[in-house]
């Protein structure tokens, strides 16, 4: 296995696990306790928060936040600009940090996510499922489920 491929401009942070050949592209940002499985490909301008996990041959396109809460299983695409959210009702004025009021999103082996797709946190992505290009997903996806629209 050959070693992973991180970009000069990339900041991979100590505690981080990448795995063998991975590639971590331009501009992009991997906090500490996240992982990014074998062979995935993480391209410009990501960024991917603390606890993350990423299985092996993930793609995660150019402008996608994977934060904190959110699981991806092996071979899940991620299009680009799309977004993951990890709390339910965010305010400025009454901030709720740390991983404790973090909703938990989990996306299935194979699943594909459409490029600017919104995946609104506490949901379950089942696996070989299709979320089209601008979806807005608030509920859970079964498996092998074609979600589009707004809401999908």
């Amino acid at each position: 296995m050959a070693k992973a491929f991180i970009h000069a401009s990339a900041i991979v942070d100590d505690g981080s696990e990448i795995g063998s050949d991975a590639k971590i592209w331009h501009f992009s940002h991997v906090m500490p306790d996240a992982k990014v499985g074998a062979s995935s490909n993480i391209g410009q301008n990501c960024y991917i928060d603390r606890g993350v996990s990423i299985g092996e041959r993930c793609k995660i396109q150019n402008n996608v936040s994977v934060y904190a809460g959110v699981t991806l299983e092996d071979e899940v695409f991620c299009g680009p600009s799309m977004v993951f959210t990890n709390i339910k009702v965010p305010r400025s004025e009454f901030p709720k940090q740390g991983s404790e009021y973090y909703q938990k999103t989990l996306v299935k082996k194979f699943a594909s996510i459409g490029a600017n797709a919104s995946i609104i946190c506490g949901v379950t992505i089942g696996k070989y499922a299709m979320i089209g290009s601008g979806a807005v997903v608030t509920k859970d996806v079964p498996d092998y489920a074609l979600v589009v629209g707004n809401p999908g």
